[in-house]
């Protein structure tokens, strides 16, 4: 629990790190948000390895599968702000993630994970990379939509300068989407050739939801070559795509799991 612990102010660390250089300057320039950062994701990491260790195999229930999304979310965050581009997109990110850790920790350990071949393996991190993915465009988009509406009501708060300007940020957006969209067809694509007996699994329900979302993502990727689809249609588009995945998988995992005690 103590790795836990620091992991969890790592984060707020960060957190509050990136906060303050908004305020202060507008700008989230300081890179001194980068060593708790990394702290955290390597202690958040850790506290699955050592959990997957003591037992055995790979816990990939509901808390787990959360948290190890928060973990990659967090993992991308870092990533694309040490490039200097969305650091402020952390001040969402790391408290989400380390509230996922937290909530794992206390609650989230399944009293019998069941072990995963190769084959199932690879097409759960694929799905977990994808949701993370996703989820990043998500709130990318939600900011998209908040800098829009901002700079259209001519409010020009500090928070703003802490973003890319508007066409950065939404080239940033439709490149998060497109990799999203190849690891869900990737997940899509190892389920159909992996996972046996889907009607005995209780999974045609995410699945049919998981390939309405990637469907949705796929006419968003297409409207923008297409049509340039853009502004508030993409954000719309993101979003709706977004639901649809979360309900596919948490939200399906939620009820197999923590309401019907069945393996989703």
């Amino acid at each position: 629990m103590t790795i836990v612990l620091i992991a969890v102010a790592s984060y707020l660390l960060a957190t509050g790190w990136l906060m303050i250089a908004v305020q202060r300057d507008g700008t989230a320039s300081t890179r001194g948000w980068l060593g708790p950062a990394n702290l955290a994701l390597l202690l958040h990491g850790l506290t699955h390895y050592l959990a997957w260790r003591a037992s055995g195999v790979t816990d990939l229930h509901f808390f787990a599968a959360l948290s190890l999304v928060g973990l990659g979310m967090s993992t991308q965050t870092a990533i694309v702000g040490a490039s200097g581009r969305m650091r402020a997109l952390g001040v969402v990110v790391f408290p989400l993630a380390a509230l996922a850790l937290l909530v794992y920790a206390l609650y989230g350990h399944a009293t019998q994970p069941e072990p995963l071949d190769w084959r199932l393996l690879l097409h759960a991190w694929l799905a977990l990379l994808a949701y993370a993915t996703l989820a990043v465009a998500a709130l990318l988009a939600v900011f998209l939509w908040l800098q829009e509406r901002a700079l259209r009501r001519r409010e020009f708060h500090r928070w703003l300068r802490a973003l890319p300007p508007l066409t950065e940020l939404e080239m940033l957006l439709f490149r998060t989407i497109a990799v999203g969209f190849v690891l869900l067809g990737g997940t899509l694509l190892t389920g159909v050739l992996f996972v046996d007996n889907l009607l005995a699994q209780h999974l045609v329900h995410k699945t049919v939801l998981s390939v309405l979302s990637w469907l949705a993502f796929g006419a968003l990727l297409l409207g923008r070559w297409r049509f340039g689809w853009r502004g508030i249609t993409a954000v719309r588009w993101t979003l709706a795509a977004m639901a649809l995945l979360i309900l596919a998988f948490f939200g399906s995992k939620f009820v197999l799991e923590l309401i019907l005690h069945r393996v989703g």
